[in-house]
């Protein structure tokens, strides 16, 4: 058998000669886990893990040297980075737990191990396999070939609840490979909780998750068939939260959450950063639906400004997980925003309106997107035109502001040429000239020192603090 085609033709190289290498000191090389599923997938794989039987770590470390420049980071668990290859190899791993929580491990490099005992502290069947480049083997002690072929999502071993965050990557694998996990999966997952899970490994799912996933909507099921939902309440209000069935009718806000989520994932760029801003904000458009919604007098359902309410939830969402400042910052404004591309195209606002819109989101592309995917997630309704989204990026591109929020043309430096000595009056009169150039006012540098003398030169105006 010859798997491995997914990787670049480098990668193949080397793991033939760290194999070779290992070989000759009396050892045994096998590529474990994703490599090797994604390989039987026919899904491409940028990283390559490498576990090394038969050999201690210090003579791991001088066969791999011999070759190539090694991150020894990781060396105190047995794992040796080698540098420029995207390639991990490492020492098949014991681990023992020593208390409840998921740091109280005590994880050792224990070459002795076989790879059928090494298969056994993995999560799911998929990622138990390994594959020997010399001979051509696939090793497969627990059957992940065969769940693979039934699109079934099955753990290794009891050893399996050890670990809570063993649920999320369940959520990230089912959306990635079209899986469903059988009764004993779900029953060990409803078992579990994230409580003392770190913030960190958590993000780290997620992103996997909308910047992998094919199918995201069976992920968010896999997730509500876990009884996990009540872990992260702002996605469990939206079960049951009713909409208009003029305009929904595919059902709850959270049917229709998933079908944004996979309309975001058919129309992925490629650029992890602008997917994972889009496909947050997709996640948490109709975070404030639960709070807004209500029927009126006529019976008729409402959410009213369910996207300025929707920013709390959102934020309390993300602080689960994250501290990064940029990511509250440009997904935010677009939860907040997602339902003005189409109130400025139906009012056809003029170019004020269109540049504070960028100046609030930050880049109209993406807020398009964002509408794009709440358009798209209302089947049986089908999306054959999106005037609004093709109106405003026209008009964004001809204002320059389709990938980026109007630059202020005005700067401190300007009102120090103009006299002003620095002070913290500076703010506000640059805050103003800045509305100024968003209303078009000025439109360039001269055009704006005019007007930042006006204001300067005018009745009451400090200048000189």
């Amino acid at each position: 058998m010859q798997l491995l085609e997914n990787i670049s033709p480098g990668q193949r190289s080397a793991c033939r000669r760290i194999a070779e290498a290992v070989r000759d000191a009396g050892g045994r090389a096998l590529l474990v886990g994703g490599c090797v599923r994604d390989a039987l997938l026919g899904v491409a794989a940028k990283d390559v893990d490498i576990e090394v039987y038969g050999l201690a770590a210090d003579a791991l470390e001088a066969v791999l040297g011999a070759h190539y420049k090694l991150d020894t980071v990781g060396r105190a668990f047995g794992v040796f980075i080698v540098k420029g290859q995207g390639i991990d190899v490492a020492l098949p791993r014991r681990e023992s737990k020593t208390g409840p929580k998921h740091t109280d491990f005590r994880v050792e490099g224990d070459p002795t191990l076989s790879p059928e005992e090494a298969a056994l502290r993995r999560d799911f069947t998929i990622n138990a396999m390994s594959y020997d480049p010399l001979d051509g083997v696939l090793l497969d002690p627990c059957g992940g070939q065969a769940d693979l072929r039934a699109h079934r999502l099955r753990p290794v071993s009891a050893a399996f609840g050890e670990d809570p965050l063993r649920v999320l990557r369940g959520m990230q694998f089912t959306a990635r490979f079209g899986l469903r996990a059988d009764a004993e999966t779900l029953a060990i997952c409803r078992e579990l909780d994230p409580l003392d899970l770190p913030p960190e490994r958590i993000w780290d799912e997620w992103k996997k998750f909308l910047l992998q996933g094919v199918d995201l909507s069976a992920g968010l099921a896999f997730l509500q068939e876990c009884r996990w939902l009540r872990f992260f309440p702002e996605l469990e209000a939206l079960v049951g939260c009713q909409q208009d069935p003029k305009w929904h009718p595919e059902g709850d806000v959270w049917t229709h959450t998933g079908h944004c989520l996979d309309a975001f994932a058919r129309e992925r760029t490629g650029d992890e950063w602008e997917d994972l801003i889009v496909g947050l904000a997709v996640l948490c458009h109709d975070f404030g639906k639960p709070a807004t919604t209500y029927k009126d007098a006529d019976g008729r359902i409402r959410s009213p400004r369910h996207d300025v309410l929707g920013i709390p939830p959102a934020r309390s969402f993300l602080e689960r997980m994250t501290r990064q400042k940029s990511v509250f910052e440009e997904v935010l404004p677009l939860v907040e925003q997602h339902m003005r591309p189409l109130a400025l195209y139906r009012d056809q606002s003029g170019d004020s309106a269109i540049r504070r819109l960028a100046a609030r989101v930050k880049r109209l592309d993406r807020l398009v997107r964002v509408a794009y995917a709440d358009k798209s997630g209302r089947p049986p309704q089908v999306v054959t035109a999106f005037p609004e989204g093709d109106w405003l990026l026209a008009r964004a591109e001809a204002l320059a502001i389709r990938e980026n929020a109007p630059k202020p043309i005005l700067l401190g430096r300007h009102m120090i040429e103009l006299g002003a000595k620095p002070g913290k009056q500076f703010g506000p009169v640059l805050d103003q000239c800045y509305e100024a150039q968003l209303d078009g006012i000025f439109a360039d540098e001269a055009g704006g020192l005019a007007y930042l003398r006006r204001q300067l030169e005018g009745p009451g105006e400090e200048t000189n603090g």
